[in-house]
């Protein structure tokens, strides 16, 4: 193409504002020609921009004159006259005189040209030597801040193959630059979730919407099983022209952030599950219940499957022998799995106790009062977990990889320990996993210590109490009797209620119910005392009121307690019944075709006051008549009037004809609560 050609095109096409699209664009370089006469033959709109010139203006007109100072005239056509005579091209920087008269700094490429009939031309390129400059110096910039920046920066094309990849993203994937080059996104990324990724940036190319700091984890080539995480922006390229060039990926590694915040999570964690335990753990004086509570919070927050399991020694309240090698009886508490595995079945079902022997890491761990860790169990370990070869085969099968054991101990003594078992959570137990099972097994101890200490203490005193009581009543003469006594259930003693069925001559029968109040085996062995001496003086044949005043006298002689109790007196020969009390609940009769009602007696003041009378009520009792003795216990309650209580007892009683061991019964289930905090002794008799 001639210059003239180029020129013509030029100025058909004159009209048209193209739209900027790229660096020269950008630099606005301008192009003019000049012949071997320096006449300016061929001019450029950028010229026109460059140096305030028209083509017509420009075109024909000597160079040097136009543009050039007169003291730079000399050397530019001297300069001029090189290129068209060797060929050798110029670079470099002088001043222009723009057509306002003002003078401007000019970068120039110049170079010789040869048209298809052999003419010579001199071609100059042109731009702002400013602008120039500040380019370069951006440029130089950017590559600067691309090559040594610590974020991972990327350049895709439209359709996401990389274009330029910084030396830091190929530390981040693993991947060295030339290997990007080409390759879609999706086959470096170390993320699991590529598609996402690649979703947002078809999102972020289509909206021109900048995607910023999306969280992403995954593991970059050559890092084993370590996580690693990214902060990843994506944002649209356009040139100035609008057109889309594709996007650029920013990755910024956040691991250490990650791990921070992971770490502070699991620290929540720790603390939310001992404040749990701390609420849930111990809430009852029972060994079982205690041992259930910490399995159910060990379940699975720490591991997959838990056991609990105590020394025998420790729960019969024996002193422990000093550790040795030998094995050790345990006993099961609790088993508990997160979720069905074929694990239960390997480990003792709570209630069976099993022997283990020195060489077992449970026995390792309460014989040396030491967590016993292992991270990651092999073949060779399962033989020392489990009870026997069987056990150890259902363990494998169960995938059991990392295995603890925490010992319970409270105030200095091994009680038992915990066994800690994973088998679905993939990572092994670490050494903050033996601190947070250590604690909660330690808050556990304490709580099983006071239950074993509360359930000996209380089965003694129970003990007691039951040896004070008659077994079974023998044959009375015109009677059916029924008996029970049902101790508190939610409190740390026994109390001190009783009941007796003394035969007396004549073929009569002394009927008594009593409370000693308070608890414990005191209490239980007062009313011991007392019950003896009940049937010391029933064999006097005297009066109930006189009974109850000798009583009184013998009450007073024992410190700190006070007693109520009624006493009663029934003779089959003329179906009376003699009743006096001191400080007691009023028995209830249930009499066929009657309502059930409370016999309305003097109510006396309680054994132990001293100095008061006690008066005897007579009572006619006929046959089918129902006589029922009992103590505060069975109607007393903190939440409900007592009136209201005794309205309950008299509608049990709806029909005296059942039977005496089922309105036993019937009245214990009506009227008794597991958490009731007093013991219960009741006595029911029918007249025949």
């Amino acid at each position: 193409m001639t210059l003239d050609s180029v020129e013509a095109g030029h100025e058909e096409h004159g009209d048209e504002t193209p739209q900027p699209s790229g660096l020269l664009d950008v630099l606005s370089v301008a192009a003019v020609a000049l012949d071997t006469r320096g006449r300016i033959v061929f001019w450029t709109p950028q010229a026109e921009e460059l140096f305030g010139y028209s083509s017509q203006e420009a075109l024909g007109k000597p160079a040097g004159h136009l543009l050039v100072h007169p003291e730079h005239l000399q050397a530019v056509v001297s300069l001029f006259a090189e290129v068209l005579e060797t060929g050798r091209g110029w670079a470099g920087a002088f001043p222009i005189r723009h057509k306002d008269g003002s003078s401007r700094l000019t970068e120039f490429r110049t170079m010789r040209l040869l048209d298809d009939l052999g003419d010579v031309y001199a071609l100059g390129i042109a731009a702002d030597h400013t602008l120039l400059q500040r380019v370069e110096t951006d440029l130089a910039l950017c590559e600067r801040l691309i090559n040594q920046s610590p974020i991972g920066l990327a350049l895709l094309d439209p359709d996401l193959r990389y274009l330029l990849v910084n030396p830091a993203l190929e530390r981040i994937d693993g991947t060295p630059a030339e290997d990007h080059i080409g390759r879609h996104l999706r086959e470096t990324l170390p993320f699991p979730d590529a598609d996402t990724v690649e979703s947002a940036l078809h999102q972020v190319l289509t909206t021109g919407t900048s995607l910023l700091d999306q969280y992403h984890v995954g593991r970059p080539a050559g890092e084993g099983g370590a996580d690693h995480a990214w902060s990843l922006s994506f944002y649209r390229l356009e040139d100035p022209g609008g057109r889309v060039l594709g996007a650029a990926v920013s990755v910024v590694d956040v691991t250490e952030r990650h791990r921070a915040a992971a770490e502070a999570d699991r620290a929540r964690r720790r603390l939310a599950l001992i404040a749990d335990a701390s609420a849930r753990v111990g809430t009852a004086l029972d060994v079982e219940q205690t041992a259930r509570e910490l399995a159910e919070i060990a379940a699975p927050a720490l591991a997959d499957v838990v056991a609990v399991d105590v020394l025998d020694s420790a729960l019969s309240c024996r002193r422990m022998r000093r550790p040795d090698n030998g094995p050790e009886l345990f006993r099961a508490l609790a088993l508990k799995a997160a979720q069905p595995t074929v694990a239960l079945r390997a480990a003792d079902p709570p209630g069976n106790v099993a022997c283990y022997e020195g060489d077992r890491l449970v026995t390792l761990c309460v014989h040396t009062g030491r967590p016993v860790l292992v991270r990651h169990v092999g073949p060779q370990d399962l033989p020392r977990i489990a009870r026997d070869s069987e056990a150890g085969a259902l363990l494998a099968e169960a995938g059991v990889h990392s295995y603890l054991a925490v010992p319970l101990i409270a105030h200095g003594e091994v009680l038992g320990a915990l066994d800690l078992k994973r088998t679905r959570n993939p990572a092994p137990f670490d050494d903050d996993d033996v601190v947070l099972a250590a604690e909660l097994a330690g808050r556990a101890a304490v709580a099983i210590d006071n239950a074993r200490w509360f359930q000996s203490v209380r089965n003694t005193a129970l003990t007691l109490q039951r040896s004070l009581l008659p077994e079974h009543a023998a044959h009375h003469t015109g009677l059916e009797l029924a008996s029970r006594y049902q101790p508190a259930q939610a409190t740390s003693e026994v109390g001190g209620d009783w009941y007796d069925v003394i035969p007396l001559s004549d073929e009569k029968t002394a009927l008594v119910v009593g409370d000693v109040m308070g608890n414990g085996i005191d209490a239980a062995a007062t009313m011991g005392r007392l019950r003896t001496a009940t049937c010391a003086y029933a064999d006097l044949d005297l009066d109930p009121g006189a009974v109850l005043q000798h009583l009184d006298k013998i009450t007073c002689d024992l410190e700190h307690y006070i007693v109520t109790c009624l006493y009663a007196v029934y003779d089959p020969g003329t179906g009376q019944c003699c009743v006096a009390n001191a400080g007691h609940m009023p028995p209830a009769l249930a009499r066929p075709g009657e309502a059930p009602r409370l016999l309305e007696l003097p109510a006396g003041a309680p054994l132990g006051v001293g100095g008061v009378r006690f008066e005897t009520t007579t009572v006619a009792l006929r046959p089918g008549d129902v006589l029922v003795l009992y103590t505060d216990g069975l109607v007393e309650t903190r939440q409900h009037p007592i009136d209201d209580r005794l309205n309950a007892l008299l509608s049990l009683l709806d029909d005296p004809r059942r039977p005496l061991e089922e309105t036993c019964d019937v009245l214990l289930y009506g009227l008794r609560h597991p958490d009731d905090h007093d013991d219960v002794a009741l006595l029911i008799a029918r007249a025949l």
